[in-house]
């Protein structure tokens, strides 16, 4: 018996008043519970589904709307900035680094073939990188390494990725041009969770939110779940929680808070596509006529290292300098909201996709790239399923 943060779970069905109708319809002779109703563990629900049509399958989410990052993200539908494929060149192997864009890039194109264009509102308009004045040395590297990054990115793409534009944008305090990507796309990160929850809902997919999952016990042939609601066995259990993995099992996968604000709606806004700045550690886009930005961690990685959902003075204070000094420099905005989404990340940008035993599997640490490969994630999750 394998036994998973659980201080007693002794019979099933103990925590709730439940009727027999319940009882029966949502936690009886389950096949499959997923924990977390994001890209990853929706992708995995619809994937199981099609594999094993007449399975029952259960997800679990603890929010009221799916937590952690897939609701909470820009949007971005990319694979990396010039300056963090060259930065991931440091601590990957070529070969590595390759095989992680290539990820991206199908993971990309199994999301839009599996909800469709118009669903998540799919827009290639390409992604731009900024460099600072202050960060001359930086400009300078990813000028050098754009054609050696292309060589190296050709047999994905068949042609150059990277290419270098003058400031069109008016950008301020910036260098004079900026790294081009025309591969990269947007999309409406609400549109695509909507049309994933309808698409399990619609192929009888059971998802109950509210629903925290405490601990679990496995025996030879079953997992007990323990949960803040209900107690009940399922035959296989799949963790899709990203950064909230290590409150489950033990996995090298840490919690990282990503932030975020938008502006009011701004009159004749300019500025189309996606941007990435320092590394990719800030980005931003204009939606619905505002500009979304967010990022910043960078400014104190041990305090963002966190589950909690909240706001810090010190990072909304520089997100906020620069949209004045750089993004919006000679327009006036107003902050209409703030947030902020909790990712998985690690010393190693590949994901966690694997057994932990012989009835419970895992689908972690997806390292901020959950829109480009939550749903590769999902499938690979439930390809796991012999």
């Amino acid at each position: 018996m394998i036994k998973y943060k659980a201080p007693q779970c002794e019979e099933v069905f103990l925590l709730m008043n439940l009727s027999y109708w319940e009882i029966k319809t949502w936690f009886s002779e389950v096949d499959f519970t997923i924990i977390g109703s994001g890209i990853v563990g929706l992708s995995a629900a619809l994937y199981l589904k099609k594999r094993f049509s007449n399975a029952k399958i259960l997800v679990l989410e603890k929010g009221f709307l799916p937590q952690g990052a897939s609701t909470k993200n820009a949007g971005f539908a990319c694979f990396g900035s010039l300056s963090e494929i060259i930065d991931d060149l440091n601590t990957h192997t070529e070969d590595d680094v390759l095989n992680l864009i290539k990820k991206r890039v199908n993971g990309l194109h199994l999301l839009r073939e599996t909800l469709g264009d118009e669903a998540i509102n799919y827009q290639n308009l390409g992604g731009y990188e900024l460099f600072t004045k202050n960060n001359e040395a930086l400009y300078d590297l990813c000028q050098e390494k754009q054609q050696y990054i292309n060589k190296l990115l050709k047999p994905i793409f068949k042609t150059d990725v990277f290419s270098f534009k003058g400031n069109n944008f008016n950008f301020k305090n910036i260098q004079p041009k900026y790294a081009f990507n025309k591969f990269e796309g947007q999309i409406d990160t609400g549109k695509m969770m909507e049309a994933l929850l309808q698409k399990a809902s619609s192929l009888g997919i059971k998802i109950i939110n509210n629903c925290t999952v405490e601990a679990f016990i496995e025996d030879r042939n079953s997992v007990k779940v323990k949960t803040n609601l209900v107690e009940f066995s399922t035959s296989k259990l799949l963790i899709a929680t990203n950064g909230f993995a290590s409150g489950l099992i033990n996995e090298p996968v840490k919690p990282a808070r990503a932030q975020v604000l938008i502006t009011k709606p701004i009159d004749d806004l300019h500025i189309k596509g996606t941007f990435h700045l320092d590394r990719g550690y800030y980005y931003f886009r204009n939606i619905n006529n505002r500009i979304l930005f967010g990022g910043g961690r960078n400014l104190d990685f041990r305090a963002e290292e966190t589950t909690k959902f909240e706001q810090t003075e010190l990072i909304q204070n520089k997100l906020e300098e620069l949209l004045s000094t750089t993004i919006l420099p000679d327009i006036n905005f107003e902050i209409d909201n703030r947030w902020s989404g909790i990712m998985g990340v690690g010393t190693q940008k590949k994901a966690i996709v694997k057994p932990i035993s012989n009835n419970v599997f895992c689908g972690i640490r997806l390292g901020g790239m959950g829109v480009a490969i939550g749903s590769s994630v999902g499938k690979d999750l439930a390809d796991l399923i012999a």
